[in-house]
């Protein structure tokens, strides 16, 4: 059987001194190995099939038969580490709290603890006839959160 460290060790070989980060590792219990790896600017279908070629010429060895799938992190999945909290920064992002309010907002910051969004929303101001948009940040630990996903926009 395959292990899922080997098939880490032998991404981030490959990975050193790229841009690219890895997302995950799986291994279903049909030995089908799933790789996700994601960059800044996007992954290239021809990357993904470099280190797929990769992981297999490590694998060759193995007497196990397995499926192997090398592709990007899903655009709208949620995010799995913070490197792609922190490449999205910025951007529109969907939060869903472990209370279950889904929050929509702006990415404003992401370090290696927490993250903050900016969200607007109507409130009654002082002095005002009618509720005002008003932006607010909400800051929450990785942990904190269900999910945090990017919100794709066709603008």
């Amino acid at each position: 059987m395959i292990e899922r460290q080997q098939v880490i060790n032998l991404t981030n070989e490959w990975l050193a001194n790229k841009d690219y980060f890895l997302v995950d590792v799986t291994i279903g219990k049909d030995d089908k190995i799933t790789v996700e790896i994601d960059h800044a600017e996007g992954v290239w279908i021809e990357d993904c099939a470099e280190l797929s070629r990769h992981i297999e010429s490590g694998l060759n060895g193995e007497a196990d038969d397995y499926e192997l799938e090398v592709g990007s992190a899903g655009l709208g999945q949620p995010f799995k580490v913070i490197q792609q909290y922190k490449n999205h920064v910025g951007l529109d992002v969907e939060v869903l709290t472990k209370e279950g309010k889904k929050l929509k907002g702006i990415l404003k910051n992401a370090d290696d603890e927490n993250f903050t969004i900016t969200i607007t929303k109507k409130e009654k101001v002082e002095g005002a006839k009618r509720p005002q948009i008003v932006e607010e940040d909400l800051t929450f630990p990785y942990n904190g959160v269900k999910y945090t996903k990017y919100i794709v926009n066709f603008k």
